[in-house]
């Protein structure tokens, strides 16, 4: 019987993986990433977006936002557009906020009675709630919608704005 020369074994292997994994992180950027990217680029109120992250059951997009941009025609021309690319997979989109102290207080006063409108699908309780929390705050304005699938909230102040995308399937509710 003869023996392998492990040199050529090697190489060969080598080959193999390179070719093998090099394909799927070409095909990865070709076909799955640079669509979404330009699905993202050609939404009015996006002004950034980070490479998507893709896996069986989800896809997370990091997104900077314009001040000005409607929270829920973003996500629905993401989620629309970009059905094509990512199928069936749950749509996750996390916002680059700047930070802000009146923003911060008002979210957090206003956490608990969001989250038991969210377990409670009494969904018309939430604009109440931040309306009511944003009363004693200056300059600070909320805005939020609904869809089918998920609440949008916007809260804005002078100099910042915080996104909340919270879905509206029973899930076990997490700290935003």
């Amino acid at each position: 019987m003869m023996k392998p020369r492990m040199i050529p074994v090697m190489i060969t292997a080598a080959i193999t993986a390179v070719v093998l994994f090099g394909g799927w992180a070409i095909y990865n950027q070709v076909a799955v990433a640079a669509p979404l990217e330009q699905v993202m680029n050609d939404i009015p109120g996006v002004v950034a977006s980070e490479k998507p992250v893709m896996n069986r059951e989800q896809v997370s997009i990091q997104l900077e936002l314009a001040a000005d941009a409607d929270l829920k025609d973003v996500y629905q021309s993401i989620a629309s557009n970009g059905k094509a690319v990512f199928g069936d997979r749950k749509l996750v989109l996390s916002f680059k906020n700047d930070k802000s102290k009146q923003i911060d207080e008002l979210w957090n006063n206003s956490l608990f009675e969001v989250a038991e409108a969210m377990e409670t699908s009494t969904y018309s309780n939430i604009p109440d709630a931040m309306n009511e929390a944003a009363k004693s705050l200056k300059d600070v304005t909320v805005t939020t919608a609904l869809d089918e699938t998920n609440v949008y909230i916007t809260i804005k102040d002078t100099e910042a704005v915080k996104y909340v995308v919270l879905p509206r399937k029973s899930t076990q509710l997490e700290a935003w």
